[in-house]
């Protein structure tokens, strides 16, 4: 099936020639008597006031979504243009500096049924109004989106815009073209896209800096009507979610000195001492910036899911999602002897019992842990979790589709 909607009225003359006899309604011929008695003189109309020629594309039934309505006459000129699908919602759009033609805003999506209205007005002055109708195609395959944070939130100063799709993105720069972020303080930022830890597709706008404490930001991504490109699928819906910048927190961990300091607006509030991976293998910790996904309680924590064999099955305290890969802060009292002396964890940033529950009450999801450390596996990739914060502006600037 053509991904293409418009039909070109110059090739398809008749088709253009049906939507035309459908759209205006001939005029009436105008006579008069005479009192003499001769016959009727025909009145012939003038050249100005002959119907405006009206045409609209798409056309037809079942015709391929994902293309704008077009209206463009001839003859004359457009003074509105009404575009409603079957559940009274309106298409917007604009008409040119000339009257002669109006596009949609939005495109056309699947499935779904719309009625075109244009009055026009002649170059004689005559206003007439032609009705036009047409149905997109179901949507062979729908693509959706999680996203985060959710609407009504407060995240940390390094919490992302963050959406996963459920298949494959290939027509990335159209899709980034519908991503609307608006802040408060008019943040400067970008999208940047990437394969989740999970194999699929996502992109993440994060700003060129962390955020500002108290900014105000909304994502509309008016993603209804446009193709994912092959094998992904139509969206065929909209998303948008709004949330608050809280305080600035910023943990401070130092793996290398085995504690960590939970800084807020520039004060250093609390230093925890901590046991951080076991050098010299596949229990080192993560360092770089790594940023608190979610705060999920106690949870059981089995190695066999992060490839240690069976080094641990445990119920776990206090426990702070930092990476996809399975690297916590969480409390560890089994490991008390360690704590500030040494790193002797499987990869996790452990804490006695009392202070993993203080530190759990303090930070929110989006609060940045920056951790050094000499003996670590390695930099948190920004698809594992939220670490774009380990990429520069101009490389982060280099993963959206726009640049």
């Amino acid at each position: 099936m053509s991904r293409s909607s418009h039909i070109p009225v110059h090739i398809h003359a008749r088709v253009r020639a049906a939507v035309v006899a459908a759209l205006v309604a001939p005029l009436a011929a105008c006579s008069s008597s005479a009192s003499s008695g001769t016959p009727a003189a025909e009145a012939t109309p003038s050249p100005d006031d002959r119907p405006v020629t009206v045409s609209v594309t798409p056309t037809g039934k079942q015709v391929p979504a994902g293309e704008p309505v077009r209206v463009t006459v001839s003859g004359g000129r457009l003074t509105s243009v009404t575009v409603i699908d079957t559940d009274g919602r309106r298409l917007a759009g604009k008409a040119a500096a000339d009257g002669r033609s109006w596009v949609s805003d939005r495109k056309a999506v699947p499935g779904t049924a719309y009625e075109v209205t244009a009055a026009t007005r002649s170059a004689g002055g005559t206003a007439r109004t032609a009705r036009a109708g047409f149905t997109t195609a179901q949507a062979d395959k729908v693509n959706k989106v999680d996203w985060r944070p959710g609407t009504g939130t407060t995240v940390g100063v390094a919490q992302p815009i963050s959406l996963v799709f459920d298949h494959p993105v290939k027509n990335r720069a159209e899709v980034e073209k519908q991503l609307k972020v608006t802040t408060s303080n008019d943040t400067e930022g970008s999208w940047g896209w990437m394969r989740d830890w999970s194999g699929r597709d996502r992109v993440d706008w994060r700003p060129r800096t962390y955020w500002k404490p108290g900014t105000e930001v909304t994502l509309k991504a008016e993603l209804n009507g446009t193709d994912s490109g092959a094998d992904g699928g139509w969206f065929v819906r909209d998303y948008t979610t709004a949330f608050t910048i809280g305080d600035r927190q910023v943990v401070e961990v130092d793996l290398d000195r085995h504690r960590l300091a939970l800084v807020r607006n520039g004060e250093t509030v609390r230093r925890i001492p901590v046991s951080g991976g076991t050098p010299g293998g596949d229990k080192r910790s993560w360092r770089g910036t790594a940023v608190l996904m979610a705060k999920e309680g106690t949870i059981n924590m089995n190695s066999e899911t992060v490839g240690l064999a069976d080094a641990y099955d445990k119920m776990v305290d206090h426990s702070m999602r930092l990476t996809w890969s399975g690297m916590y802060a969480h409390a560890a009292p089994w490991n008390a002897r360690h704590l500030g002396r040494a790193n002797r964890s499987s990869g996790c940033i452990g804490m006695s019992d009392a202070d993993a529950a203080w530190f759990y009450g303090q930070v929110r999801p989006g609060d940045p842990f920056e951790i050094t450390g000499k003996d670590t596996k390695g930099v948190v990739a920004p698809g594992n979790g939220f670490g774009a914060w380990n990429l520069s502006w101009t490389e982060w600037q280099g993963m959206s589709a726009l640049r």
